[in-house]
């Protein structure tokens, strides 16, 4: 069956690093688009960002955009999200999904940017 497990979650200072990694298993993944969206509290879950089969091509959302950085590695079934100068606004939980407007999800990870 389809599992996403993301890790990496945590808390961060205004302007500091996380990396999200999600482990994909039971399906090609090389044949799939992987995203990364992120529901922050009484808010609607929203994309982040998402990228293409071959790692090709990527799409961000213009709130991340210049800060955020989705990769991904074929041969380890994983997609990653490094994320630099981090925001209080960037507090939600980020969750994997399976393509772009996602089929499957992960259980999500807290990232939580305070002081």
């Amino acid at each position: 069956q389809v599992q996403l497990v993301e890790s990496g979650g945590g808390l961060v200072q205004p302007g500091g690093s996380l990396s999200l990694s999600c482990t994909a298993s039971g399906f090609t993944f090389s044949n799939h688009v992987m995203s990364w969206y992120r529901q922050a509290p009484k808010k609607e879950r929203e994309l982040v960002a998402f990228i293409t089969p071959t790692g090709g091509g990527t799409n961000y959302a213009s709130s991340v955009k210049g800060r955020f950085t989705i990769s991904r590695d074929n041969a380890k079934n994983m997609v990653y999200l490094q994320m630099n100068s981090l925001k209080p606004e960037d507090t939600a939980v980020y969750y994997c999904g399976r393509n772009s407007a996602p089929d499957y999800w992960g259980q999500g990870t807290q990232v939580t940017v305070s002081s």
